[in-house]
């Protein structure tokens, strides 16, 4: 039986497009082009609509780290919202959900719990007394007891460096944000920054005044490319590896307004691959984290503790891809060649 995910497949679009056009969504801002392709598709492959169970199987509490608004300025975890939404709807789970500084008033009789984004110690043991059966996804701490679903950004960061020296350059930049928790935590150096630091130092090649730390938005990426090209002048690397996508957009923004040129006197690469970083001038080249199976993957974990009674916990690291695009040298036109 033909599922949304084989017609996303064919037409090279999202779950969720598929999900909401077949749905007749009318908020949704998609050409008549693509819906008319998902539609024939659909048809090609015989899909039928799942009919809803009467009756609710189990209830989760969904605690995310942005409200919906909070979102459009970080898609990433929009991505991972609608892949938990759409797969509990699939296991005709009860979602309800809760922002992190309000996880206190979650029922008792929950039957799971899904955390999206940082969490502690604390916070953990605390919902551990609520129920058992926790996934955590994209978390800097995890808990022996829970499940997890991760990237892994020693690798992300290691697909990044090694394309940056392959390509000649020694000189590479990173720019950041920090590690912040709630409950007045102070903040801590980012997994990111850390491998960072870790690679560039096993190759002898890293340099303080080459790390900007701040926050991961777009006017972040702005100020503190800004603040690099102010401070290094004809120092600046060659290259930066970037946070993330919505850091990099501004960071060209930044290097436009200087006439620096990309790629030829600044490469980036960045993370997440949202989608606009294919359309903005130049088209940015980044890691792609498919979000959205983040998500899903953690409404399967949860199922098979609640209705499969898993004991053992279990970690799921999703696969990463680094797409390369105008803002980086390519391979095979080395850095020397533009100097």
């Amino acid at each position: 039986m033909a599922t949304i995910k084989d017609i996303a497949r064919r037409v090279g679009v999202s779950n969720t497009t598929v999900s909401r056009v077949l749905n007749y969504d009318p908020s949704l801002s998609v050409g008549d082009t693509t819906k008319k392709e998902i539609f024939k598709v659909a048809e090609e492959l015989s899909y039928t609509k799942k009919r809803k169970k009467s009756q609710l199987l189990k209830k989760v509490a969904f605690i995310h780290i942005k409200t919906e608004q909070e979102e459009l300025d970080d898609v990433y975890y929009m991505g991972i919202r609608h892949g938990i939404e759409e797969r509990a709807e699939q296991h005709n789970i009860q979602l309800l959900k809760f922002l992190k500084n309000d996880y206190t008033s979650i029922p008792n009789d929950i039957d799971g719990i899904i955390v999206v984004g940082d969490t502690f110690e604390e916070q953990i043991d605390s919902l551990k007394e609520i129920s058992p059966n926790i996934v955590i996804i994209d978390s800097y701490y995890t808990s022996d007891d829970c499940d997890a679903v991760l990237v892994d950004f020693k690798k992300v960061s290691s697909q990044i460096l090694d394309y940056f020296i392959g390509t000649g350059h020694n000189h590479i930049g990173f720019l950041g944000g920090l590690q912040t928790f709630l409950h007045n935590k102070p903040p801590i150096q980012e997994k990111r920054e850390m491998y960072y630091r870790k690679y560039m130092s096993e190759k002898d090649l890293l340099n303080e005044k080459y790390i900007f730390v701040q926050s991961f938005t777009v006017n972040a990426g702005y100020r503190l490319m800004k603040r690099a090209i102010a401070e290094l002048g004809n120092e600046l690397p060659t290259a930066f590896y970037i946070s993330n996508d919505s850091m990099a957009i501004g960071a060209i923004r930044a290097l436009q307004e200087e006439k620096i040129s990309i790629p030829d006197r600044v490469s980036l690469i960045s993370i997440n691959d949202i989608s606009v970083s294919k359309y903005i001038f130049p088209p940015i080249s980044t890691v792609r984290i498919e979000t959205e199976l983040l998500g899903e993957s953690a409404v399967d974990l949860i199922m098979e503790r609640m209705v499969h009674g898993r004991k053992i916990s279990k970690t799921v690291y999703v696969a990463t891809k680094l797409i390369i695009r105008d803002t980086t040298l390519q391979e095979n036109v080395k850095l020397e060649n533009h100097q």
